[in-house]
């Protein structure tokens, strides 16, 4: 079940979805546990912790600190994990529009978390992308 590494299908067929809330990038000590209440959307164990991406509410209601309040965009098209050029492109197009973007590989779609506040603006460049690219 591997997904498209052609480029140009990738970016028409993206189909980038915003997801609904609010998320925040926390981090936990080593060797912490994920406190109750929280189900994490992405977790990253590093040397110097565990990084949780995760609701803000559930944030809040746990007492994690965080700096960055994202947005969550889907890209639809089942990308395999081997493609190139998908996450490059993406990026350019948001740096162009100076917006952060943070990406997550999934198995069968890529992540993005995008300052909460520009989210809308993220998906209608991308979607543009996507036109263009048909």
């Amino acid at each position: 079940m591997s997904g498209e590494t052609d480029l140009r299908k990738l970016l028409s067929g993206m189909r980038p979805e915003a997801g609904r809330g609010r998320h925040v990038f926390t981090t936990l000590p080593v060797g912490a546990g994920v406190p109750d209440g929280v189900t994490p959307v992405v977790t990253v164990v590093e040397e110097e912790g565990t990084t949780l991406v995760l609701p803000q509410e559930q944030a809040d209601a746990a007492g994690l600190g965080y700096d960055y309040v994202a947005g969550r965009i889907t890209l639809r098209v089942h990308s395999a994990l081997a493609a190139v050029g998908l996450t490059a492109a993406v990026a350019m197009e948001l740096a162009d529009a100076g917006l952060s973007c943070n990406v997550v590989a999934g198995f069968h779609h890529d992540h993005l978390f995008v300052p909460y506040d520009r989210l809308d603006e993220a998906v209608a460049l991308l979607a543009d992308l996507a036109r263009r690219s048909g």
